[in-house]
Order: structure tokens, then sequence, then C-alpha cells
């Protein structure tokens, strides 16, 4: 199985309103793309300063799950519409769980 993990810092002035949008619609992905087998994601508790603001983790199959993923057309609207307009910074990773 592959887990990817995307953390996502905001721009300044991204409001509680416009993450709760992000929210809402990420929700909706496990019910449209199948090959999510596991699906997280959450604001950042302020426990550290340098955290960053949100993160989504997704477990997939395989790579080939993965690349389904991320190029749905329901994961890519979310992406595009609502999270990269308010995206400073943006880190990810994939790696192999058993």
């Amino acid at each position: 199985m592959l887990r990817h993990v995307a953390m996502f810092r905001w721009k300044e002035g991204t409001s509680d309103e416009q993450v709760d949008a992000i929210e809402v619609a990420l929700a909706t992905l496990p019910g449209a793309i199948p090959e999510l087998r596991d699906y997280h994601f959450g604001r950042d508790m302020d426990l550290e300063p340098a955290s960053f603001d949100f993160c989504v983790v997704a477990d997939l199959d395989d790579e080939q799950s993965w690349a389904i993923y991320r190029d749905h057309p329901a994961h890519r609207k979310i992406i595009d519409e609502l999270i990269k307009p308010f995206v400073e910074t943006r880190v990810a990773l994939q790696y192999a769980i058993s």
C-alpha cells in the first residue's frame, strides 16, 4: 500500500469559512474515488508554532491508484477552485506502508 501526505500553509487572511469549504469538499472524495482506502484531513491544533496549517492523508493500494486519485476530476476541482487560491506553501510525499 501507499500513503500520500500533503501539508499546507495558508496565505495570510485565509478565513475559517474558506477552510470549512475545503473540508466539506474533501469529505466528498471517498465517495467519488473508490481507489481511496482510507482518507483523513484536518487543521493543525497549534501545538507548535512552526507547524503547517492543514494536512491530508490518503491511503491507496499502489502508485496507479495514487495517480487516479491525483488526477481525478473531483479532486482536481477541489484543488484548483478551493485550495490553490489560499496556499502559501505545500509539501507532499508518498511512501510505502504495510
